[in-house]
């Protein structure tokens, strides 16, 4: 007998696949409506008090009423406009000015040594733990909400940013650097594309803390916005409006994040396919 030949044999291919965008946006609908069903079973059962979980239905009755004006409080839009200030103004601000820093990190023991302490003194720190604080310093103007939703953006940021300008290989800067590129070409071409994909995770999870930072800073003497909104019903014990306010939180940052991923297919393509 012959043996067959190995050449013309079919490759085996590995039985783990990555599921793609369809099949989690499939499973992502699927949990959604059993988590919302599981919620109407529990509240119309009476297994959990309206007092600690209301009903879905309660909950979209505040949220229709707050769209159309017709609650005890100011609209919905007017909260979701302020906190959008606050937080994309804060973010945009501490984009501009964390990457650069992180960049300068990344390239130079000087300015390694000159942010990194203070960066890594209050990064572990909570927002509400210099509240107090920033209220002494600023008073309890817009500008304290502004401060502090920025500083809570600004070190994951700038680790992001100082993280990726290790990403380029010494191979591609030597590769680089054969073929007649100048220092700054080689970290305008190599460095900064390598570290693009770190930089754009970075600003993922620093917008996520600055939603997270949004009922902190709208403690400060705050009249408006969905971080006051949900603070306010909860001295009141109306945990519907706080329950609508959350998803509205959760929504437009899950939003902004699916934005932040469909700009890094665009601008790093290559990321996860090397």
């Amino acid at each position: 007998m012959t043996e067959p030949n190995k050449a013309s044999a079919p490759l085996k291919t590995s039985a783990f696949k990555i599921p793609g965008e369809g099949s989690s946006l499939a499973i992502s609908v699927v949990t959604l409506l059993a988590l919302l069903g599981l919620w109407t079973l529990t509240t119309s059962m009476g297994w959990i008090k309206p007092l600690f979980l209301p009903s879905p239905q309660a909950v979209f009755t505040q949220f229709y009423e707050y769209i159309t004006g017709t609650a005890n409080d100011k609209p919905l839009w007017e909260h979701f406009v302020a906190s959008m200030l606050r937080v994309f103004g804060a973010f945009l601000l501490a984009s501009l000015v964390a990457i650069p820093v992180g960049i300068a990190m990344g390239m130079s023991r000087v300015w390694r040594g000159i942010f990194d302490p203070p960066i890594e003194l209050y990064r572990p720190l909570p927002p509400l733990a210099y509240l107090p604080l920033i209220i002494i310093w600023f008073g309890i103007d817009e500008l304290p909400k502004v401060l502090l939703i920025f500083l809570s953006c600004f070190a994951p940021l700038a680790m992001a940013a100082r993280s990726g300008m290790r990403s380029a290989s010494q191979e591609q800067m030597n590769a680089a650097y054969s073929m007649g590129a100048s220092y700054a070409q080689v970290i305008r071409h190599v460095v900064l594309p390598a570290a693009l994909p770190e930089i754009l995770v970075g600003m993922r999870v620093a917008i996520g803390f600055g939603w997270s930072t949004l009922v902190a800073a709208e403690m400060v003497a705050a009249n408006v916005g969905l971080g006051q909104m949900v603070l306010n019903a909860s001295n009141f014990l109306r945990t519907d409006i706080v329950i609508m306010g959350i998803i509205v939180i959760g929504v437009v940052a899950y939003g902004f994040d699916l934005l932040m991923r469909a700009v890094e297919r665009r601008l790093v393509p290559w990321k996860g396919r090397m």
